[in-house]
C-alpha cells in the first residue's frame, strides 16, 4: 500500500533530489541518469531474461521494481525512475503492441479517426494497475533519502509511434495526419492527454515524488505546429496534475526543441526542464533563470561510453557553468547499451567530488 500522505511528505522533505524544486542550489547537485536501468548492466540483462520479454518485464511489478533498484544499489543515485516504457499508454488503451528483440516496438498503426474506435480508455485500469503496484513497491523498498520519479511519454511523441506503427527518423505519418486533418489528429492527442493524466495521477498516489514528461520527438515539429502539438497538450497535463498534486514537481523534456524550450517552459508550467545534448551549458545556466525553473542535463551519452579525460573535462565544464544554479546533473538523453558500468561509477564520483571541491 502507498505510504500515508503525512509520512510521505515528511520523508520527501529530506530527499536532496527535491531540494532544487524548493529553491535550493546545492554545491553537489542531485543526479540521476535517463535509462539508468538498462542493458548496460549485467544484472538488468539477467532479470530481463528471467522475465521472458520486455513487456512482461514492464508488467511484472516484482521484476520491474528490481531493475529500477539495480542502479540505485550500484551507484547511489539521488533518484530512481520507474522502469517502464512510454508505450504502456497505447498498449493499455488497446493498441496492439509487440517488442521484437533488436527491432524495437511494433504497433498496429492508427491513421484515421475511424481507427480511434479501437482504443478503450475505460479499459486501461488493469495494465496501469500493474505499474502502480510497481511504484508502491519501489516507494517501500527504496532508501528513504532516494526520490522516486514517475513518468509518461508526451502526447505528441506517443502519437508518433501510434500513427507510424513503429519508431521513425522523421515522424512523417503523424506529421502528415496533423497537416491533412488537424481536427482528427487532435482527437488522438485529446485521448492521450486524458489518459496520461490518469496514468500520472495514479503514479503519484502510489508514491512517486516527481514526474517527468518525455517528449522525445518535440524537435521534429516546426514552430507553427510546436505550440499546438507539444506545448498545449503538455500544459493541459501539467494543469490537471497541479490541481490534484500541487507540491509534486513536474519536469518536461522536449528533446530537440532548442530555442523553443524557453516558450515551452513559460507556457506549460513545468517546474523543471530537461536539456538535451545540443543545449549549450551557458544557455542552461542563463536562459532559464528568469523562468525560475530547475534545469536538468546534459552530458552526451557517448561521452559516458568514452569515459576518461574527455568525459571528465565536459563534466567539469557543466558543473562550473551551473554552479550556484538550481541544477540536477543528468545526460542529454538515455544511457546507451554499450556503456561500460565503470564509466558510470567514474561519472558519479566526478560529479560528487567536483561539487564537494567547489
Amino acid at each position: 500500500m502507498p505510504p500515508s500522505t503525512t509520512a510521505a511528505n515528511s520523508k520527501a522533505a529530506h530527499r536532496r533530489f527535491l531540494a532544487p524544486f524548493r529553491g535550493e542550489a546545492l554545491a553537489i547537485p542531485p543526479m540521476w541518469l535517463m535509462r539508468q536501468a538498462g542493458r548496460y548492466l549485467p544484472e538488468y540483462r539477467e532479470t530481463r531474461a528471467k522475465a521472458g520479454g520486455f513487456l512482461k518485464l514492464c508488467y511484472t511489478p516484482e521484476l520491474a521494481a528490481e531493475v529500477t533498484l539495480q542502479p540505485i544499489r550500484r551507484y547511489g543515485f539521488d533518484a530512481a525512475i520507474l522502469f517502464s516504457d512510454i508505450l504502456v499508454v497505447p498498449d493499455a488503451l488497446g493498441q496492439k503492441l509487440t517488442f521484437a528483440e533488436g527491432e524495437g516496438p511494433r504497433l498496429e498503426a492508427i491513421r484515421s479517426v475511424a481507427d480511434l474506435g479501437r482504443l478503450s480508455p475505460e479499459k486501461t485500469g488493469e495494465k496501469f494497475g500493474k505499474v502502480f503496484e510497481t511504484v508502491a513497491r519501489l516507494r517501500q523498498d527504496l532508501p528513504d533519502e532516494t526520490a522516486l520519479i514517475g513518468f509518461c511519454g508526451a502526447p505528441w511523441t506517443v502519437a508518433t509511434y501510434m500513427v507510424q506503427g513503429e519508431g521513425s527518423t522523421d515522424q512523417a505519418e503523424a506529421r502528415l495526419w496533423a497537416y491533412r486533418d488537424p481536427d482528427g489528429f487532435a482527437s488522438l492527442i485529446d485521448t492521450l492527454v486524458d489518459t496520461s493524466i490518469v496514468y500520472l495521477d495514479g503514479q503519484v498516489k502510489a508514491g512517486a515524488d516527481c514526474l517527468q514528461i518525455f517528449d522525445t520527438w518535440a524537435g521534429s515539429l516546426p514552430d507553427t505546429e510546436f505550440d499546438r502539438w507539444v506545448v498545449e497538450p503538455t500544459k493541459r497535463i501539467v494543469e490537471a496534475l497541479k490541481e490534484r498534486h500541487p507540491t509534486v514537481p513536474i519536469i518536461g523534456f522536449p528533446r530537440g526543441a532548442g530555442a523553443s524550450s524557453l516558450w515551452y517552459v513559460s507556457e506549460t508550467g513545468v517546474d523543471g526542464i530537461g536539456c538535451d545534448t545540443a543545449m549549450p551549458p551557458y544557455m542552461m545556466g542563463e536562459a532559464f533563470e528568469e523562468e525560475e525553473v530547475v534545469v536538468q542535463g546534459n552530458l552526451d551519452p557517448l561521452l559516458l561510453v568514452t569515459g576518461g579525460d574527455a568525459m571528465d573535462e565536459r563534466v567539469d565544464e557543466i558543473l562550473e557553468l551551473m554552479d550556484g544554479k538550481r541544477f540536477i546533473f543528468n545526460l542529454g538523453h538515455g544511457i546507451v547499451p554499450q556503456t561500460p558500468p565503470e564509466n558510470v561509477a567514474r561519472l558519479v564520483e566526478r560529479v560528487r567530488r567536483q561539487g564537494d571541491a567547489a
